[in-house]
């Protein structure tokens, strides 16, 4: 019946992702969302709260409340950017680049679990289409 229904088998598929990802990061006491804000923080220091919404594909808003959570945990701080003071860059502090490879491993982990599920290939293939996809809706 929902053969070609792509909300149905896009949601049911996020449901089955978001279980193994949520308990993955769960030994961070993170979000999947959480750690992938984090990382991208991590790899990247000063970026703004837009430049990091464009890349995760989030509202700012949801940024924002992100940021303030993790901020509050102690792994994220703000400083204003010189050149605009209404704008502030995002940086790790110590306690995050203390998880950071352990962080960085997980994501590894979670990579080689999906690429052993369904193949390197179909792996590469879904996620470029997926990019590809969300670009043209």
């Amino acid at each position: 019946m929902f053969e070609r229904c792509l909300y149905f088998n896009v949601n049911a598929l996020a449901r089955a992702v978001n279980r193994i990802w949520d308990e993955a990061f769960a030994v961070f006491e993170l979000s999947p969302s959480h750690a992938y804000l984090l990382r991208l923080v991590l790899a990247s220091p000063g970026l703004t709260p837009k430049q990091i919404s464009q890349e995760l594909k989030l509202e700012k808003s949801t940024v924002t409340r992100f940021l303030n959570a993790l901020q509050d945990r102690g792994l994220l701080r703000r400083r204003k950017v010189i050149s605009d003071a209404r704008e502030q860059a995002i940086y790790p502090t110590r306690k995050a680049e203390k998880i950071a490879t352990d962080l960085e491993h997980k994501g590894d982990q979670l990579y080689q679990k999906m690429v052993g599920s369904i193949g390197k290939s179909s792996m590469t293939a879904l996620v470029r289409q997926m990019r590809d996809i969300e670009k043209n809706i």
